[in-house]
């Protein structure tokens, strides 16, 4: 069998930041993998359950609604090894075109109180493995350490 694409980074090498991940194209349509990367792959802990949960209802509720970008939105959801998310939009897209979208994506969950959406027994399978405050401190740290100052060194793989 073939190595998936998501195999072949680096992840030695990997930093958070906002990576293409791959473009898949079917006739004339167009869908982006976005990689969120928001902690250093084997360098730094991974993300618990509750907090990535918490920031995968919040996340795909912000994207869900947002006026501009909402009808692209195809999903958002977190890397089985908890380093980050997946966002999947359609068009071909670049990290730049999508930066904005994402910080606001961010601001929303770092500074979100309340209730979390859809964090019920009705609406989802694990409703209690929520983390709210975990969730708003990652959000900021990912705003502050990597989506403010986003780079080329944080938006191209690393070889």
């Amino acid at each position: 069998m073939e190595k998936i694409a998501s195999f072949t980074v680096n992840h030695l090498k990997l930093e958070p930041g906002v990576y293409v991940s791959r473009k898949d194209k079917k006739e004339n349509v167009t869908v982006t993998t976005f990689d969120l990367r928001m902690t250093a792959p084997n360098k730094e802990p991974v993300m618990n359950t509750a907090e990535m949960h918490t920031i995968e209802h919040l996340g795909a509720t912000f994207l869900r609604n947002d006026a501009e970008w909402k009808e692209n939105v195809v999903y958002f959801g977190p890397m089985g090894c908890r380093t980050g998310f997946y966002l999947v939009l359609f068009g071909d897209l670049t990290s730049e075109a999508v930066a904005p979208l994402i910080k606001r994506m961010f601001e929303f969950i770092r500074d979100y109180k309340g209730e979390i959406p859809g964090a019920t027994a009705h609406d989802c399978g694990n409703y209690l493995d929520q983390n709210l405050g975990m969730a708003n401190w990652l959000a900021n740290r990912y705003l502050e350490g990597t989506l403010n100052k986003l780079d080329k060194a944080h938006t191209v793989y690393p070889e």
